[in-house]
């Protein structure tokens, strides 16, 4: 299989290892919580350390293959709207708009993915029941809303993922050729290109967070929560009829204005960053090695007719 495949698949994994705890607390936040209950001080509201890596599973298992089929498609997508590109892992002289275009496209792709893995997470993350895992959570929604039920939200987050990966790809690629030049030694470069990932990674979010936002409040509707709740919490409360994407987005800037649609960006951006330098240096260091062997595989093949 295509070595992009492969290098996208291992690094989507170790970019969610690494960031789960983070996004924990920035779902919740997201979700109505105040910020008394989620400051440091009160880290008791997440019950115990283990509820920081909740939800990791379905990410670990769908983000790895997400990534996979991001990089894929984008690197696919570039190619065809760029004949003269000949290695999309460097595309040097491309329009930033293609760059963008070809990100966008990559993003929706990987939405078949994205779409019950982030709904599965969502839940997992904000269910207050102690243990509960993601294949519980996948096991309930299948027994309550079906296979459909798990794309559940999927046209705001095919949206915020076609939206924020056109500004990954987009802005990763200027970073570099701002940044990075011939004569960088290997050490340099490494440096740099975890700088670029993670400046990618910040601007991705600050794209998409009120539609990260509102998909997070549009799925927990799904969760029976029977807690009390304050008005600004109302969200989370089951409702007769489910609201809508825009009547979230409406209902959330009458009762809490709008700082809620930045709530928890700050937990995000960290965790972008974080993240996505990590992620993209593990994608570049994991694309060099697999090119590096196929060319030492490729080199110790016979000659035909020799």
């Amino acid at each position: 299989m295509a070595a992009d495949f492969w290098a996208g698949y291992i690094s989507g994994a170790v970019g969610i290892i690494i960031g789960n705890p983070l996004d924990v607390i920035k779902v919740r936040l997201q979700a109505g919580h105040s910020h008394a209950d989620t400051s440091t001080a009160n880290l008791s509201r997440f019950e115990k350390a283990g509820s920081l890596v909740r939800g990791a599973a379905a990410p670990i298992l769908g983000y790895g293959a997400l990534n996979a089929i991001l990089f894929v498609a984008y690197n696919r997508s570039l190619t065809a709207l760029d004949g003269s590109v000949t290695d999309p892992t460097n595309p040097v002289g491309v329009s930033p708009y293609k760059i963008w275009l070809a990100g966008a496209a990559g993003g929706l792709a990987s939405w078949t993915i994205s779409s019950p893995t982030e709904f599965i997470k969502c839940r997992a993350q904000l269910d207050r029941r102690p243990d509960v895992s993601s294949w519980a959570v996948a096991k309930d929604i299948f027994r309550t809303r079906g296979w459909r039920g798990l794309y559940f939200g999927g046209g705001i987050t095919s949206a915020r993922d076609s939206i924020g990966y056109g500004f990954y790809f987009w802005s990763y690629e200027l970073c570099k050729r701002f940044m990075t030049s011939d004569d960088d030694s290997s050490h340099q470069t490494a440096m740099k290109i975890l700088l670029c990932g993670g400046i990618a990674g910040v601007v991705t979010w600050g794209s998409v967070f009120p539609l990260d936002m509102i998909k997070t409040r549009l799925q927990a509707q799904t969760i029976t929560d029977l807690s009390p709740r304050t008005e600004s919490q109302s969200l989370l409360r089951p409702q007769r009829e489910t609201l809508s994407s825009f009547q979230i987005a409406k209902e959330t800037y009458r009762v809490e204005g709008i700082k809620a649609f930045y709530r928890g960006f700050w937990v995000c951006s960290v965790r972008a960053f974080i993240v996505n330098a990590v992620q993209w240096a593990a994608y570049e260091w994991l694309m060099k090695s697999f090119n590096s062997w196929d060319a030492q595989v490729k080199a110790q093949e016979p000659i035909p007719g020799i």
